[in-house]
């Protein structure tokens, strides 16, 4: 357990962001699935809609400093090289 002031505050801080960035990463993962989803209906449009709001949330999750700047940048490659085959 902490004994200095400023250790207590250290876990207070860590256990906020904890939060913040699980609720981050998992609202990355609902979107990223939406589009899986999309994809195996074979639903084109449906896909590329769920696309647009996937790109800035992975985006967002990169300034944020939840996923690597590369991380983002191949899963959204990936996810718009699938949407491109689908026509």
């Amino acid at each position: 357990m902490a004994n200095h002031k400023q250790s207590k505050k250290r876990i207070r801080q860590t256990a906020r962001r904890t939060a913040v960035n699980t609720a981050r990463r998992s609202r990355i993962r609902t979107f990223t699935k939406q589009v899986e989803l999309a994809l195996q209906a074979g639903d084109k449009e449906a896909a590329s809609e769920a696309f647009s709001k996937a790109q800035p949330e992975m985006q967002r999750g990169v300034t944020k400093g939840v996923l690597h700047r590369n991380t983002a940048a191949r899963k959204i490659s990936r996810l718009a090289q699938r949407i491109k085959a689908l026509g």
